[in-house]
């Protein structure tokens, strides 16, 4: 990741003459070195708001308390503590998001000049209380009431769904419906991973006008230089054999679709081997070959990687193979690694799905359900080296234009405070 925010820093020049310098308040549940997606995101806007010539303050739970999220495809690797960064000042105050804890806080916070910018990265689970913390929600109502503070919320998870699970689940769905409108009661502006996510939080505006406003989610794996690929295929994939390639974090419905596809991709002889990335992987190989025992010369795993790593592993592929349950959508950090790796990927449509995978024909699109096709649209592309390379270089050419996280920082320094 330090990689990717030094080459940020050199390209954020432009950003300091086209928005004043401001300070930033970011309140989050997760920061490194605690190991998460929303973990990753917040440092990579903290240091690239820092680069674009912002003051940052980052308010976060002591390390030690902060547990990886579910709310977004983590890097995969440990974050570690990061590197100091200039005008980053990282707060770790925020405890158990207790009462006492936000008043200790909420002091700290006064003694900054009115009035503060605050971006909230919000996920549900992340604050502690079972996902159903109230006091914290009015207590950002409260700064923005009471302390006149400014605050912006970042949606990377907006609420959990009904009739899902047990009568439990649809209690805090209830109460997260009422979180959701107490925070928008306190909100300026809203910003969302993926647009579907503005139909889940706009009814809760009663009539109010808040702007809401795409901000896709950028990669967190910074794409090396030189990754040395060959020595990695002849590990991976002796005698110039494919390489079919999977990152992510082995959820059990994506789990649940990689056991009925791999097996048709490794089961002959001739086919690809199988590599699979990140935090999860070598239990999700475990897994498969207790099932299918033959495919344990053709599936690799690497668990977690460091983020280089990570990088010259994911070059290696010859394709990424990336289903989801609700789709292919801009919040998954792990089709953004490919898209920036420039990978040919083959992924699923669903109902989160945007209309811009279609239109700019960047990726090879499957219904999510549609195993079969999965399978067939990979081996096509192992043996179409063409659309491989038409995949891999469109993939790049819209991470560039729409995902690189330059664009998620000029976003957020351009819209007016």
């Amino acid at each position: 990741m330090t990689a990717l925010v030094e080459r940020l820093e050199r390209r954020t020049d432009a950003f300091k003459t086209l928005a004043p310098r401001t300070e930033w308040h970011l309140i989050t549940a997760e920061y490194p070195p605690v190991v998460g997606g929303v973990s990753d995101y917040s440092h990579l806007v903290a240091t690239g708001l820092a680069a674009a010539g912002n003051f940052i303050h980052v308010w976060c739970p002591p390390a030690s308390d902060g547990a990886p999220s579910a709310a977004a495809a983590p890097l995969g690797a440990p974050s570690g503590e990061p590197p100091p960064a200039a005008d980053v000042h990282v707060h770790r105050e925020l405890g158990g998001f207790t009462p006492r804890d936000l008043r200790r806080v909420g002091r700290m916070l006064d003694e900054f000049s009115p009035p503060r910018r605050l971006l909230l990265q919000w996920v549900p689970h992340g604050y502690g209380y079972r996902s159903m913390n109230l006091p914290f929600c009015m207590w950002l109502w409260r700064r923005a009431a009471v302390s006149g503070d400014r605050i912006e919320i970042m949606v990377h998870e907006p609420c959990l769904a009904f009739r899902l699970g047990s009568w439990k689940q649809s209690g805090a769905a209830v109460v997260h419906r009422i979180m959701t409108a107490i925070l928008l009661i306190a909100a300026q502006r809203v910003w969302v991973s993926i647009p579907a996510w503005e139909a889940y939080w706009r009814p809760y505006c009663f009539g109010r006008r808040v702007p809401f406003i795409w901000l896709p989610v950028p990669s967190s794996v910074p794409v090396v230089e030189r990754p040395a690929t060959p020595s990695l295929r002849a590990r991976y994939a002796p005698e110039g054999g494919s390489l079919v390639g999977h990152f992510g974090t082995y959820g059990e419905a994506v789990s649940e679709r990689l056991m009925l596809v791999l097996p048709l991709l490794a089961s002959d002889r001739s086919g690809p081997a199988i590599l699979l990335l990140g935090r999860g992987s070598k239990e999700m190989r475990i897994r498969l070959i207790g099932r299918w025992p033959s495919l344990a010369g053709r599936v690799h795993a690497t668990g977690s990687l460091e983020a280089c790593e990570l990088s010259r592993h994911l070059a290696a592929c010859d394709v990424l193979l990336q289903p989801y349950l609700d789709g292919v959508s801009s919040r998954h950090t792990s089709i953004m690694a490919g898209l920036a790796h420039g990978l040919p990927i083959v992924t699923t449509t669903g109902r989160l799905t945007e209309p811009l995978w279609c239109e700019t024909r960047s990726v090879a699109l499957v219904d999510e359900k549609d195993h079969a096709g999965m399978v067939a649209r990979v081996q096509h592309l192992l043996v179409d080296a063409d659309e491989r390379r038409r995949l891999g270089e469109a993939a790049r050419a819209l991470y560039d234009e729409r995902f690189h996280v330059r664009n998620t920082i000029a976003a957020l320094c351009l819209a007016a405070p």
